[in-house]
């Protein structure tokens, strides 16, 4: 959402053009890292460490990048525990490619985090407009009951 400001409000103020922006760029990064993973995977051939230390570098990744992609996904729709949040930094971390493909994905279709916040959004301006619809007045004013 730090790259829209508040234009996910109402969709103005180039709304569309940032969102294909940040869709293009979150691409770009998706394939920035798969390259990336495929230059440690050639290095890994390079130090002929084997096939079973390869096979389980791969299997690792492919395993925390599946689970990044799912918590990633997740939180557009609902808050992440923090506690949780903190102790699967590592996973997150290590699982970099599926955390970046949620957030192209999720661009395709919203702003990441669009839905939450808007639906937070509607919560909260209920809230004020009940809170603010019991006033009736300056509470000085009113005369004392005996």
């Amino acid at each position: 959402m730090r790259f829209f400001g508040t234009t996910w409000l109402n969709h103005d103020g180039n709304y569309s053009a940032r969102r294909a922006g940040v869709t293009a760029g979150s691409l770009a990064a998706v394939a920035a890292s798969a390259l990336m993973l495929r230059l440690a995977y050639e290095g890994l051939q390079l130090a002929a460490v084997g096939g079973f230390v390869s096979i389980l570098v791969v299997i690792m990744f492919a395993i925390c990048s599946a689970l990044a992609f799912g918590h990633t996904w997740g939180s557009y729709t609902k808050r992440p525990d923090p506690a949780r949040q903190s102790s699967l930094r590592g996973l997150l971390t290590i699982g970099f490619l599926g955390s970046l493909a949620a957030y192209f994905l999720r661009s395709l279709k919203e702003a990441p985090g669009e839905s939450l916040r808007r639906e937070e959004y509607t919560t909260a301006r209920d809230q004020y407009e009940r809170r603010t619809a019991k006033r009736t007045g300056n509470p000085a004013k009113r005369g004392r009951r005996p």
